[in-house]
């Protein structure tokens, strides 16, 4: 991108996106069957926090708001903001704009790994089983394509994509068919390891979850100046002293652990670290100290908006949230694909 484009300000962006996704988890949290005000979510939150009276709803709109809504909502934030943070990293480790927690494998490595946890450690560790067992699968799902995609010193952009779309195709099988011959509850359906969803959402899972998620949204951005120096290449990032292999396993490290929470929680939801990450560099450019924290932010925007139009656009039946964001998502991978070839030169 041109040094002539108009960029935002970072405080404009930030304080922009914050307050688009205050917007959305108020609209959020009163649409539905039940509908609530805007005024009356806004009173019955204040009213749980010690403040005002709760408003004008009745018993029925706060127990709805408070035990349905805000778990699924906070949830669908941690979740949004998770994948999109991740995906930025992604990117700028592998110098890839195509990298993304689903399309290189990790999130489907993840949702097998979460599946074999709950069946095999649950009884011994509890919560914690579904996100370690995660985190492992997305791990060693990540290290595999990532050592498929290195040669000669180099990852190739047509190899990390074949080699993700075939871990991801196992991992999503494995998982799949494990809910399938488990006959367990506890692993939900096939259909949520592929598309995901948060109808699950309670306030223990949100508990597990978030904790996890804000170890990535606390330490990528700890990176961004050596991401920055990375886009450079990685022989001048080295000459400049950053250790490129041991950054690369640090941000893979925080990725999975992130990844694997969010996908532990609501399955695998597509393309939110493809398409988030995109767009705010469309107006902020490519610098990771402000690209982290707003891909999060808008990231989070993102998953509730699609959630709220998820659960309320086919009532009384609700579509899997990841339904809408590969239907958003898949052409732009394919735009993104032809655009990445171009520049390129071919499929180096």
């Amino acid at each position: 991108m041109g040094g002539s484009e108009r960029r935002l300000r970072p405080a404009t962006l930030i304080g922009g996106l914050g307050l688009g996704l205050a917007a959305v988890v108020v609209v959020a949290l009163g649409s539905g069957a039940v509908r609530i005000a805007p005024s009356d979510v806004v009173a019955i939150l204040l009213g749980h926090a010690g403040i005002g009276d709760g408003g004008s709803g009745g018993p029925t709109e706060d127990a709805v708001l408070w035990s349905i809504r805000l778990p699924r909502v906070l949830l669908a934030v941690g979740v949004g903001a998770g994948l999109a943070i991740a995906g930025a990293a992604l990117q700028g480790i592998f110098r890839n704009p195509l990298a993304d927690p689903q399309l290189i494998g990790i999130s489907s490595g993840a949702a097998a790994g979460s599946a074999i946890g709950v069946l095999a450690l649950e009884a011994t560790l509890g919560s914690i089983a579904a996100p370690l067992g995660a985190f492992a699968g997305g791990l060693a799902a990540g290290v595999a394509v990532y050592g498929l995609a290195r040669h000669r010193g180099r990852t190739e952009v047509v190899t990390l994509i074949l080699a993700g779309i075939a871990v991801a195709a196992v991992g999503g099988a494995l998982a799949g068919f494990l809910s399938v011959i488990a006959d367990d509850p506890r692993l939900g359906s096939p259909l949520f390891y592929s598309l995901g969803g948060l109808g699950v959402a309670t306030w223990r899972l949100v508990g597990v979850t978030l904790p996890i998620v804000a170890v990535g949204l606390v330490f990528l951005p700890r990176q961004a100046r050596r991401l920055d120096l990375i886009l450079l290449g990685e022989r001048e990032a080295s000459h400049l002293g950053v250790d490129v292999e041991r950054l690369r396993r640090h941000v893979l490290f925080l990725v999975t652990l992130t990844v694997g929470a969010t996908v532990a929680a609501a399955g695998v939801i597509g393309f939110v670290g493809l398409l988030v990450p995109h767009a705010v560099r469309l107006v902020a450019g490519p610098g990771h100290r402000l690209l982290l924290p707003a891909s999060a932010l808008g990231g989070a925007i993102l998953v509730v908006g699609a959630d709220t139009v998820a659960r309320t656009v086919a009532l009384p039946l609700e579509v899997p949230v990841g339904l809408l964001t590969a239907l958003v998502g898949g052409p732009i991978f394919l735009w993104l694909l032809r655009r990445t070839r171009r520049e390129h030169g071919g499929w180096g």
